[in-house]
């Protein structure tokens, strides 16, 4: 029983659930390199998990790595959103529990959370460099069965999304998270084609020039609230995010800056950086 396991073994039992559940995979090392423990103690370790639930967890003695059981439950409850801080930023993945903030703090509520079995599925692809089967519903296609290869989650601001190569468009593209369903890793092999090497738009850099709306009153202060030098915010991003970007930023990236500054307090001066970026049309004002 977890009440009588230490705070301590709890957050490295957790640790091993998490690197099994999003991964597929766990190493003695990887225990060893997170917490600075003993080989004998990380063995310990993953014996114990092993008899809180056995089914979770299966030795291959070919590659001798510990993988995901076929019949995998979580012993710990784990939160969509902290699970996807912890695989984009590297934290929230040692801590069992509800995190708390240490002061007074108010966030935006996120309406759209993804599925946490969803998010294993698809992290452990990302991870493994595997093909997911899901079901997939889109505003211009409806609901559809496809074969994808994910290589990278993707935080707009908005809402979480994956990056992909999709095997029925024969073209890299995003897949909001909200939006797939009974998603499973399937046999087969990623294509050289279907690699993100290959993915113009997640490869090619965009180095975009933000600077105060030409029409505020008061320019000053848009400098300061973005730290810009000599009046200028030097951004460089991917172009299969730019466009997100500039929506998240309420960027005005109209030709002659006309949309209005008092809901726009950023320009974008150099709009011919965007040609050919396929994230464009989210540029707000990019096609006014």
């Amino acid at each position: 029983m977890l009440v009588d396991i230490s705070q301590q073994q709890k957050e490295r039992l957790f640790f091993v659930e998490f690197r099994l559940y999003f991964y597929g995979e766990l190493k003695r090392s990887d225990l060893i390199d997170r917490f600075g423990i003993k080989e004998a103690a990380a063995t310990r370790d993953i014996s114990q998990y092993k008899a809180l639930r056995p089914e979770n967890i299966e030795y291959n003695s070919r590659n001798k790595i510990y993988e995901i059981g076929y019949s995998f439950i979580p012993v710990f409850e784990h939160n969509s959103l902290q699970v996807l801080s912890g695989l984009s930023k590297g934290l929230g993945d040692d801590y069992p529990g509800v995190g708390r903030s240490l002061i007074t703090c108010e966030t935006p509520i996120q309406l759209n959370q993804p599925k946490v079995d969803t998010i294993a599925v698809i992290s452990r692809a990302i991870h493994n460099n595997e093909l997911v089967e899901v079901n997939y519903c889109s505003h211009s296609s409806g609901k559809s069965r496809r074969v994808i290869a994910p290589f990278a989650l993707v935080d707009n601001g908005f809402r979480w999304h994956i990056r992909a190569f999709d095997r029925k468009r024969g073209r890299f593209t995003d897949f909001v998270l909200t939006r797939i369903t009974k998603p499973k890793l399937v046999e087969g092999v990623v294509e050289e084609a279907e690699l993100k090497e290959q993915d113009i738009q997640w490869n090619r850099i965009v180095q975009l020039e933000i600077v105060p709306h030409p029409n505020l009153k008061y320019p000053d202060t848009t400098t300061l609230d973005f730290g810009m030098e000599n009046g200028v915010l030097s951004v460089n991003l991917r172009a299969a995010v730019a466009g997100y970007a500039l929506q998240r930023w309420n960027v005005d990236c109209s030709e002659g800056h006309i949309l209005d500054h008092r809901q726009h307090h950023l320009w974008l001066r150099n709009r011919a950086a965007l040609y050919g970026v396929e994230s464009v049309d989210l540029a707000p004002g990019y096609n006014s």
